[in-house]
């Protein structure tokens, strides 16, 4: 049996202090595609090193560049990951000897994501084993979700893996906060324009909610 041909999809911007790393834990992948969203830094550059399938797009938000890179993937299936990820070895090593025995009846495949703050893992609360379906067949998913917050969704049975996906988050305190800060506007733009309402029992049960869940429910 051939092994089914995989296509690694980054979607990047600005990100030269990652995506090297992230390129380097997908060259086992048949195809390598990159949609650059205009970096001033040498995201595109360094990305050309890894393969000749650099291409340049608008940002069309978080679901929408997902969904554009998707249709640039030339293999059945595809892998999405983001340039501050890294597929780590024993993940590599999962998906090789799951898709040199055949998928079979699977048309998609989640693994946990290893979060690391500051340089280190955070593996307390929500941030740990946050499961990520990244790897699916190309005519059975797509990416779907509020932005700045997209996912996978697949129309068919999935596995979950093992193997980590590592994601380096932020590189010091005003990172963060400048990414809080993003997001916050994005996510009150997009709720702005389906309509919702503020309401106070968001503003006080939620984070409560969130505490209670993330480490009492799940400890």
């Amino acid at each position: 049996m051939t092994r089914p041909k995989i296509s690694a999809c980054i979607t990047a911007g600005n990100e030269e202090a990652n995506i090297r790393r992230c390129l380097e834990s997908v060259k086992w992948c048949d195809e390598i595609v990159v949609v650059d969203s205009y970096s001033t830094d040498r995201t595109a550059e360094i990305s050309q090193e890894y393969t000749d399938r650099v291409y340049q797009h608008e940002w069309l938000g978080y679901v929408g560049q997902k969904n554009f890179i998707r249709g640039l993937a030339r293999n059945p299936w595809i892998l999405f990951i983001d340039a501050d990820e890294e597929i780590s070895e024993e993940l590599r090593d999962e998906i090789l000897r799951e898709f040199e025995r055949g998928p079979g009846r699977y048309v998609g495949y989640r693994f946990p994501r290893r979060v690391f703050y500051l340089g280190r893992w955070i593996y307390h609360g929500e941030w740990y084993p946050d499961y990520k379906l990244r790897l699916f067949l190309k005519e059975k998913g797509e990416s779907r979700g509020q932005e700045p917050h997209d996912h996978v969704v697949v129309d068919g049975p999935v596995k979950t893996l093992k193997g980590h996906l590592n994601h380096y988050t932020y590189r010091d305190l005003a990172d963060h906060l400048r990414t809080m800060n993003r997001f916050s506007s994005i996510s009150a733009r997009e709720k702005y324009q389906r309509g919702a309402k503020f309401r106070w029992i968001d503003l006080l049960g939620r984070p409560l909610w969130r505490f209670v869940k993330g480490y009492i429910i799940r400890r």
